[in-house]
């Protein structure tokens, strides 16, 4: 073989998970504009550079070098929190189609029924403190995917809905917390399947 076809050979796979990584980074810098700068397109830019990372990290090729590796993880689970966030609130926004009323402390203003309690009825918040919430829950679930442990991400599903059951009377509340979290899930799956794809 000549030096080229040596060089080549060498180079091939840095230049294979390069690219991986360059879609990684692209989909993390249009997510973290979004979240300052709210714009549909740049959560579909996010997305489609996240799922073509996915997909050539699902092909069969040459192994990533370590510190791919390294830069990999430590951009997918930062892709994980930062993009889960806007692409949850563009699915919710496409589902309600405007017929939910944000509230003050990031959750959404249902009309409350009388109760004997208040019998009054009015309106309340519920589903406060969402986005946190859902920062924590991308985190935790694509670090446990990363690390090889995937049942926790029941455990978490579990605490989620236990600490969120009583806001769940209203039909709209229930709605956004199985949409959200689902679509908050899937991206944090998405991510840390990347890193697992290029470690396997």
């Amino acid at each position: 073989m000549t030096p080229y076809v040596h060089l080549l050979l060498a180079l091939g796979p840095i230049a294979f998970w390069a690219g991986v990584l360059v879609m990684v980074m692209t989909s993390l810098v249009c997510a973290a504009f979004t979240t300052r700068f709210p714009r549909r397109a740049l959560v579909y830019i996010s997305a489609i550079t996240l799922a073509v990372a996915f997909v050539a990290a699902a092909v069969p090729g040459p192994d990533a070098p370590p510190l791919v590796r390294v830069l990999l993880g430590v951009g997918v689970l930062a892709l994980s929190v930062v993009g889960g966030g806007p692409a949850a609130q563009l699915v919710l926004a496409l589902a309600s189609r405007g017929s939910v009323t944000a509230g003050l402390h990031g959750g959404i203003v249902i009309d409350q029924r009388a109760t004997a309690d208040n019998p009054y009825g009015g309106t309340r918040e519920v589903l406060r403190g969402g986005t946190f919430i859902g920062y924590l829950e991308r985190f935790a679930t694509a670090g446990a995917i990363m690390a090889g442990f995937p049942e926790a991400i029941a455990v978490l599903i579990a605490i989620k809905g236990v600490g969120r059951f009583t806001e769940l009377e209203a039909a709209e509340a229930r709605e956004r917390f199985i949409i959200g979290t689902l679509v908050s899930l899937i991206w944090a799956c998405v991510c840390a399947g990347v890193f697992r794809l290029a470690v396997a």
